[in-house]
């Protein structure tokens, strides 16, 4: 029989965890080169005709039970000690990429603003003492709706935190969550609908809805990586050897690369998520593509290889 999507849904100690940070257990800073609060310096690359500034937006703590819902607790354990992780939980980077293109400055998500866990919402602080002005971002492009990555949009008064932006989502993922009852057709979505339709009807009316294949700038362009989300999507830059901007299509350096066929807890599809996983690791691998994952250790920037019947996980940069 496969599988059903959330099946089986985390637990409610898990989701808590996930919502609210959970804030009884003692925050660490290990995925992180700066305390949360301290300005943290973006990491800077050259791509072809962009460049990339990778800021952070301090880090996410998640459970075991959603990082690696199929795996037994020794292999859970151990995956929590590969990440510096304690107690069943890891603290998770979030990385977001500031890409500049002629007169173009797009950033690829806007972090969780004052949405979500108290170990994020950085990105604005860390922009600023960067000296890049928030005003000055020309487009923003959404790779999914979950509060880790559209928190960010809206300022804590209710007004646009990138208010000269054109902003972009696939149209999949905008029919997903403003369409009829999203949560009736994925239950385990239920504490996240409220957030996407905030984020995303607040930016209606400067939204591009993005297909497959089409260009947010030239030579960016737009990969479908449904799975995580229905619309999820990825960002492909030309140039040099390739780069793919995968957000939570591969969401951990662990257990995606070195068990591509487990999955992950909020996948929204879980059979699909895996599939996609799969066919973008292994056209990575195959075409020695560099990577910037969402949640990958700092800063981000990787390739994968393969690996007998999966693959590691190469830092670079």
């Amino acid at each position: 029989m496969p599988r059903q999507a959330f099946d089986p849904e985390p637990s409610p100690i898990a989701r808590r965890a996930f919502l609210a940070g959970a804030a009884a257990l003692t925050v660490t800073a290990g995925a992180l080169d700066t305390e949360p609060g301290v300005a943290a310096p973006p990491r800077h690359f050259g791509h072809g005709n962009f460049q990339i500034d990778v800021f952070s937006d301090g880090f996410i703590i998640l459970p075991d039970a959603v990082i690696a819902p199929d795996a037994g607790p020794t292999e859970r354990a151990d995956i929590i000690r590969r990440l510096g992780g304690r107690q069943g939980t890891a603290d998770i980077p979030v990385n977001i990429p500031l890409i500049r293109a002629g007169e173009a400055l797009i950033l690829v998500d806007t972090g969780s603003g004052d949405k979500f866990q108290s170990t994020v919402g950085r990105l604005r602080d860390n922009l600023r003492a960067a000296e890049v002005d928030p005003a000055s971002i020309t487009h923003v492009v959404l790779t999914h709706a979950h509060p880790d990555h559209s928190g960010g949009v809206l300022l804590p008064d209710g007004s646009l935190s990138f208010p000269n932006a054109t902003y972009h989502v696939s149209a999949a993922e905008w029919d997903f969550w403003m369409g009829q009852d999203p949560a009736g057709r994925y239950p385990g979505l239920r504490d996240f609908v409220p957030g996407a339709r905030r984020d995303l009807g607040a930016v209606a009316d400067r939204l591009v809805r993005l297909r497959d294949g089409d260009e947010v700038v030239t030579g960016l362009r737009t990969l479908s990586t449904p799975g995580h989300t229905p619309g999820h999507i990825s960002l492909e830059l030309a140039g040099d050897d390739g780069l793919l901007i995968t957000g939570d299509a591969i969401t951990n350096v662990v257990v995606s690369f070195e068990h591509p066929g487990w999955r992950f807890g909020f996948d929204t599809d879980q059979d699909q998520g895996v599939a996609t996983r799969r066919r973008l690791i292994d056209r990575a691998a195959a075409e020695k593509l560099h990577m910037l994952g969402y949640h990958w250790t700092s800063p981000g920037f990787a390739i994968a290889e393969r690996h007998g019947t999966a693959y590691r996980h190469v830092a670079l940069g």
